[in-house]
């Protein structure tokens, strides 16, 4: 079975402008991921995605100005993920649970999304990685509205921080390995030690 980007690469070369823009966002991610913003190139991604560079650059002013809107894509779909999965939880321990196997399954199905959003160019560059600082807050700001403690406002956006910290980091740990554990083991492994802190919180 193909993949997206194998079918896209074989799908018509005129398509209606969003799914373009959409062809062309899903092909440039797997360049970019695989070899790094300085490492791709424009040229790559247009052979990749099997257009012309000058309809490439009819949807993207810039190779930066590409890079910028994925980070901003990849994030949204997280966070939209994560904000679907807490709004259906059914009470707060299972908005954590559910927040976490969100999380966790993102990264698992869309790894090179999340190599993107946290690579070591990607941070090393101030431009890209004030971007991924604000994917990082919107997904705080959700998890903060969720803590029920009676804390101060700057000590619950710390924690929010922490759980944000904590997803990302047993993420990394996970690929790097060679690959997540199942999410939804994770998330439950990670609800228990949150939930737990969190049940112990009391204002300074």
């Amino acid at each position: 079975m193909e993949s997206p980007v194998e079918e896209q690469r074989v799908a018509p070369r005129r398509l209606p402008a969003e799914r373009r823009r959409r062809q062309l966002l899903d092909v440039a991610l797997e360049r970019f991921s695989a070899g790094g913003f300085h490492g791709t190139s424009m040229d790559q991604i247009a052979e990749a995605a099997g257009v012309t560079k000058p309809v490439l650059y009819q949807h993207f002013g810039s190779k930066r100005a590409l890079y910028l809107e994925l980070l901003e894509d990849v994030g949204s779909q997280l966070m939209d993920e994560i904000t679907k999965a807490t709004a259906e939880a059914g009470g707060p321990r299972q908005q954590v649970e559910g927040g976490f196997a969100a999380y966790f399954h993102y990264v698992s199905q869309r790894r090179s999304a999340f190599r993107l959003l946290f690579s070591e160019g990607t941070r090393r560059d101030e431009e890209f990685s004030e971007a991924v600082r604000r994917v990082e807050d919107s997904i705080a700001a959700v998890v903060a509205a969720l803590i029920e403690a009676d804390i101060e406002a700057a000590h619950r956006d710390q924690l929010a921080y922490a759980i944000v910290g904590m997803a990302e980091g047993v993420s990394r740990a996970g690929l790097a390995s060679g690959g997540l554990a199942d999410p939804d083991t994770l998330a439950r492994r990670m609800a228990e030690l949150a939930w737990a802190g969190l049940r112990g919180i009391r204002r300074d």
